[in-house]
């Protein structure tokens, strides 16, 4: 006899603590952040004989799970990520949580070649009347569900419906637990004097009618401000942010000369504020879509001049960019930074951009410069200097497609900070960079 939807629903829903007694020995835990499983999950560690591996995310472990700050559980638990955010930068020294180097389109792919989640954990709507869920604020790898050992959907009325490759129907989900959790969000914070003056900066390299894709901080969302006065832009994004949703409804944004997805916002997820998550909430002019989809290089490439915005944490006086450590201390990760910066090279009328402040103050008082005549040795090059068009700064744009080292030299050292230009003009005549 052929099951109802209420009674497969009944079937496959199990608590927290029956999934815990589910996960296997030295078992590799993917998906999201799930609270109600992680604050329990160090129960389980005197019963493991090989550690478990839990991905994570960005804001991951801004709670104190237990299996992951207490040095009791280090041998019995360990965390990967493709991105650090602070509380994984803070735990890192501990030797517990490791970095998994890859470009955001593959990093999906390149996992899947080599190993495959024991237990898939996905956020979601409940079922709806014709079987399915939707992953909420990000498109889910369907490779990834078809491939995991189990796949296990934390069911919460608090996800919204957001459109696009979402929905999964409950035939692919193995257990389902009930959860009302209320989703995380924040709002931007304030912009500087900085941000603004390089926000304007930008926004005259940005064409009308231009398809743009913005990074997360204080100067990608004073480039979406600066952008106010332009008409008919697109968004191409592997991160929906809070600013983009304020672009599309002041009427900036309305896709309309896209030559993909026309007048549709396309993104990987959202991440921003609660204003956000209502503008993503059953909108049909905005969708999410797999990140091996939107960050492929090629596919951003095919977009009506695209303008990939981004921003750093140092340069290097030939337009090396160094965007995810400090020296050789991990801070962020690669992301899809130079996804799209090559999309943005190989798409005509593209724009690879990069913008930042010129310098940072230390906690001591102490400006240094965040253009070097070299990187800081072990510093981990994001976006090769072959796929940038632009660097700017409060000083300017400095322009380097098809500019030789000598004119590199130069431009950069023109947006550099006043305090800084003239010892990196000392420096890059003493390493013959010309």
């Amino acid at each position: 006899m052929n099951m109802t939807l209420q009674d497969k629903i009944k079937a496959k829903t199990i608590t927290v603590d029956e999934l815990l007694e589910k996960i296997p020995d030295g078992a590799v835990i993917g998906g999201g952040e799930q609270r109600a499983l992680l604050r329990k999950l160090h129960t389980i560690a005197d019963r493991l004989t090989k550690p478990v591996t839990v991905s994570a995310g960005v804001g991951f472990g801004a709670e104190p799970y237990p299996f992951f700050w207490d040095d009791q559980y280090k041998d019995k638990f360990q965390v990967s990520s493709i991105f650090y955010g602070g509380a994984t930068r803070k735990s890192h020294p501990r030797g517990n949580v490791s970095l998994i180097p890859v470009h955001l389109h593959a990093s999906n792919d390149r996992f899947l070649d080599e190993f495959h989640n024991d237990i898939l954990i996905l956020s979601t709507t409940p079922v709806n009347r014709h079987g399915y869920v939707y992953n909420g604020l990000s498109a889910p790898s369907y490779r990834a569900i078809d491939e995991a050992g189990m796949v296990v959907a934390f069911v919460n009325p608090n996800v919204p419906v957001v459109f696009g490759e979402t929905e999964i129907h409950i035939d692919r989900i193995d257990y389902i637990i009930e959860d009302d959790s209320p989703i995380g969000t924040f709002d931007p914070a304030p912009l500087s004097e900085t941000d603004k003056v390089i926000g304007e900066y930008v926004a005259t390299l940005v064409e009308d009618g231009s398809t743009i894709q913005l990074g997360i901080g204080g100067i990608p969302d004073a480039v979406a401000q600066a952008f106010m006065t332009k008409k008919d832009l697109g968004v191409h994004t592997e991160m929906v942010t809070s600013s983009m949703a304020d672009l599309v409804e002041a009427g900036v944004v309305n896709g309309s000369k896209k030559t993909i997805h026309p007048h549709r916002l396309i993104g990987g997820f959202a991440s921003g504020s609660q204003k956000l998550v209502e503008f993503m909430t059953e909108n049909p002019g905005a969708h999410l879509m797999p990140l091996n989809y939107v960050n492929d290089p090629w596919v951003v490439a095919k977009n009506y001049k695209m303008c990939s915005i981004n921003t750093c944490i140092e340069v290097d006086l030939t337009g090396q960019v160094a965007s995810e450590s400090i020296g050789p201390m991990q801070f962020s990760g690669s992301g899809g930074q130079n996804d799209t910066g090559e999309g943005a090279i190989h798409c005509p009328g593209g724009k690879s951009i990069i913008a930042f402040a010129s310098a940072i103050t230390k906690k001591d008082g102490t400006r240094v410069s965040k253009i070097k005549s070299v990187l800081t040795p072990g510093s981990i090059v994001t976006l090769s200097r072959n796929n940038i068009d632009y660097l700017v700064t409060e000083y300017g744009i400095a322009p380097m497609k098809a500019r030789p080292i000598r004119q590199r030299v130069d431009n950069l050292i023109a947006i550099a900070h006043p305090d800084f230009r003239e010892e990196l003009r000392a420096e890059a005549n003493k390493l013959m960079l010309w």
